[in-house]
C-alpha cells in the first residue's frame, strides 16, 4: 500500500456507502492506482465488494488515513458538513441537499423560493385523508412516498385515469396493507411531457461544464409496462450549452455556494411546451447514471472527484456523441425476498464471453477471478455503450450485454429508443 501512495497523483480514497452500489467506481479508482477503503452501512449488502476492493467495518476509524472522502449516498450531510469544516476533501451532500432529497415539500419550496415553476402536490400522512381529497378534486395524480419508503421505488405509482379513481384504488390497497407504517406521502399532480434531468458536479463555488442530459427507464419491462423499479437503465449526453440547466440548477448556484456544497446534483423533470417542471432531486451519484456518466468521461475519476472536494476543478472532459446504460437483474429484483434471492441468485456466476469492458459490477463479490452474485436484491451487473449516435451507442451495449451470461438475468431491450421522438419533441419545445 505504501508503495502505491508513492505514485504521482496517488490518494488514499475512503468510500462510504449506504448500500454498497459504488463499488464499480470505488474499483474503477483502485484500477487507475489509489488506495481504496470501502464500507458498507446496510449490513445485509456487507458482502459486497469483497474481492475487489479492500473493506473495513467502521469508516469512521479511517477518517485519518484518508486524503478524500466519498459519500455515495444521502444522509451522510451532517457528518460531511463537519468533515469538511475540519479541512477534509469531501465529495458528498451537505445537511441542506440531504433536506432537498429526502424531504420532497422543502424541495418544492426551494424550487419556488428560486422562481421555479412547480407542479401542485399536497403532502398527507392517512390513506383516507388523501381519499377524499382526490375524490374532491378529480385528476390525475402521481403518488410519491416521502422519508425512508421512498426507498421502495415500486411504491411509487403514475395515476393514469384522469378522475384519480386508479389513485383511490391504489391508496386503499396501501392502507389495507401498510397501514400507519406507510408514513406519509405526497400527490403530485401528473403532467404530460417528456421525463429528462439535467445533472451537473458542483466545486463549492460553481457548477462543472459540460452538463450531463438523462433519460431514465424505470419501469420493469419494455415501453414502460410493469412496476417501478426506480431504474433498469438510461441514456445521455453530455452538453456545454443547456436551457433547461440555465432554467433550473443554475439558479441554484448561490445557494449551494454558500452551503460550500462538493458533489453531484440531479433535478428530474417534466418539461413540455407550456414550460419545466421538475420533479425530485437526486443530490448524491444517481444510480445507474454515475455508471454511464463514467462511460463518457475520458478522465480519471479519482483525479477528477478529488479536484472537485478540494474545489479546485472546474470543467471535466467529456466524450462526443451518446452514452447507455442497461441493468442485467435476476429474482427477486425489484423486490426485497431473501429466500427467493437464496434459492435463484445468490454466489450465482457472471460469466465473460467477451472480456469485461462496459461491464459494471454492481451487487458483486469476486472470487478467484470469478464474479459472483451477492447482496439480497438481485443488480448483477450494469452494462455500457457509447456512439456518437444513440444507435451505436446501443448496438455497442446490446453487443456487450449479448456476450454476458447470467442464470435467470433479465434486462430492458430498448434503452435508448426514446430518444427517436423525445427528441423531435425537445428541439420544437427548445430545450436541445
Amino acid at each position: 500500500m505504501a508503495a502505491l501512495i508513492n505514485q504521482p497523483g496517488a490518494k488514499r480514497i475512503l468510500m462510504v456507502s449506504r448500500w454498497g452500489e459504488s463499488l464499480d467506481l470505488a474499483n474503477a479508482m483502485k484500477e487507475e492506482g489509489h488506495a481504496m477503503k470501502f464500507y458498507i452501512e446496510d449490513r445485509p449488502s456487507r458482502e459486497i465488494g469483497y474481492g475487489f476492493v479492500p473493506k473495513v467495518r467502521d469508516w469512521k476509524k479511517h477518517v485519518d488515513w484518508a486524503d478524500l472522502i466519498i459519500f455515495d449516498y444521502t444522509g451522510f450531510g451532517a457528518e460531511a458538513d463537519r468533515l469538511r469544516e475540519a479541512g477534509k476533501p469531501v465529495f458528498g451532500g451537505t445537511a441542506y441537499t440531504d433536506q432537498l432529497e429526502l424531504d420532497r415539500n422543502f424541495g418544492q419550496q426551494e424550487l419556488q423560493r428560486h422562481k421555479i415553476k412547480t407542479i401542485p402536490s399536497h403532502e398527507f400522512h392517512s390513506f383516507q385523508e388523501a381519499i377524499r381529497f382526490v375524490e374532491t378534486h378529480p385528476n390525475a395524480y402521481v403518488v410519491k412516498p416521502m422519508g425512508e419508503t421512498q426507498e421502495l421505488k415500486q411504491l411509487l405509482f403514475v395515476g393514469k385515469d384522469d378522475r384519480g379513481e386508479d389513485v383511490v384504488r391504489l391508496l386503499r390497497a396501501y392502507e389495507k396493507s401498510w397501514g400507519a407504517g406507510f408514513g406519509s406521502f405526497q400527490l403530485q399532480r401528473r403532467v404530460k411531457g417528456v421525463e429528462i434531468s439535467i445533472s451537473a458536479f458542483f466545486n463549492g463555488k460553481s457548477f462543472l461544464a459540460p452538463y450531463n442530459v438523462t433519460f431514465e427507464h424505470k419501469k420493469l419491462f419494455p415501453k414502460e409496462v410493469g412496476v417501478s423499479t426506480g431504474e433498469m437503465g438510461s441514456s445521455m449526453f453530455w452538453t456545454a450549452h443547456s436551457p433547461l440547466f440555465e432554467r433550473t440548477l443554475q439558479k441554484f448556484g448561490p445557494a449551494l455556494a454558500r452551503e460550500n456544497f462538493r458533489g453531484h446534483l440531479d433535478i428530474n423533470c417534466i418539461v413540455n411546451g407550456n414550460g419545466v417542471y421538475p420533479l425530485e432531486f437526486t443530490s448524491r451519484f444517481g444510480y445507474p447514471q454515475i455508471f454511464i456518466q463514467r462511460a463518457g468521461i475520458t478522465e480519471p475519476m479519482g483525479e477528477l472527484l478529488y479536484g472537485i472536494a478540494a474545489g479546485t476543478r472546474e470543467t471535466l472532459q467529456t466524450r462526443k456523441g451518446f452514452q447507455v446504460g442497461a441493468f442485467i437483474a435476476v429474482p427477486p429484483f425489484p423486490y426485497d425476498d431473501k429466500k427467493t434471492f437464496d434459492l435463484f441468485s445468490k454466489d450465482a456466476v457472471v460469466v465473460f464471453q467477451k472480456g469485461t469492458e462496459g461491464i459494471h459490477p454492481m451487487h458483486l463479490k469476486q472470487v478467484g477471478d470469478q464474479w459472483l452474485i451477492t447482496g439480497n436484491t438481485g443488480l448483477a451487473v450494469l452494462v455500457t455503450g457509447t456512439g456518437l449516435t444513440m444507435k451505436d451507442a446501443q448496438r455497442t451495449m446490446y453487443n456487450r450485454i449479448g456476450s454476458v451470461i447470467v442464470n435467470n438475468g433479465y434486462y430492458r431491450t430498448d434503452i435508448g429508443d426514446r430518444w427517436q421522438e423525445d427528441s423531435d419533441k425537445l428541439w420544437s419545445w427548445g430545450y436541445l
